[in-house]
């Protein structure tokens, strides 16, 4: 990818060239939301750790491989969100930031079951990815990690039933369903994909509980999943011409 030549290049001459801006276009993972809890006014209070999210470990690694070069990242995730949103903050959140690389990542919040849900989300997302590139950004799409696929015996009661509804979501095939849909939508408009969802779905098959690696035991991956989703993003921008 461009950015990794532009980041060789700072480290080569660091008087002669500016650094990079990356952008990560997301929901809650995006954000750094992990554990989620109950307060004693029924409110829901979300542990944010943008410390171990998956932006940060691609920033350290980055900067380990590329130390001379200033990295500046762009966290535009927001929790609930969904392609649709994305879309409608796109302008203000990432490409007024002249990012040189927008990583976009949507699809557990838009795995809701509704007949349109996945029309809905591929169109937002082809918008995305047009304005994105027609503004010079560089692009990856990113698929999340699998939703839960049981109720965990470490699940608060009081989550049982948003438990109930996304092991149904995932179980039942429509995340699944969601994911060919942009895999079919990257490969049309021959944007790179890191297809993290495909490693969740084989640790899966091979036995791997995959409900005990999410933090919250719902939909956002623990602190050490997260480097899964940062070795992948760069080793794509390492293998993508």
């Amino acid at each position: 990818m461009k950015i990794i030549q532009k980041m060789a290049k700072k480290s080569q001459n660091v008087t002669e060239h500016e650094g990079v801006t990356i952008a990560f276009l997301g929901d809650s993972v995006t954000q750094g939301c992990f554990e989620v809890y109950k307060k004693l006014n029924g409110d829901l209070e979300t542990v944010f750790d943008q410390q171990h999210s998956y932006h940060r470990y691609v920033f350290d690694l980055l900067t380990m491989l590329f130390p001379e070069t200033p990295i500046n990242i762009v966290n535009a995730g927001i929790s609930g969100t969904r392609a649709p949103n994305g879309l409608a903050r796109l302008e203000r959140d990432v490409l007024r930031h002249q990012p040189d690389l927008t990583v976009v990542c949507f699809g557990l919040n838009d795995c809701s079951g509704n007949p349109d849900s996945i029309e809905t989300y591929t169109s937002a997302l082809s918008e995305i990815f047009d304005q994105v590139r027609a503004a010079g950004s560089e692009l990856i799409f990113m698929t999340p990690n699998m939703m839960s696929t049981e109720i965990s015996p470490h699940l608060p009661p009081e989550f049982k039933e948003l438990g109930e509804m996304m092991a149904f979501l995932q179980n039942d095939g429509l995340m699944d369903a969601h994911m060919d849909a942009v895999r079919a939508l990257c490969k049309q408009k021959n944007v790179p994909l890191c297809d993290c969802y495909a490693i969740w779905k084989k640790l899966h098959e091979s036995g791997v509980n995959v409900t005990e690696l999410l933090s919250n035991r719902l939909n956002h991956p623990t602190r050490e999943m997260n480097r899964l989703f940062a070795e992948e993003l760069v080793r794509t921008m390492f293998t993508v011409d």
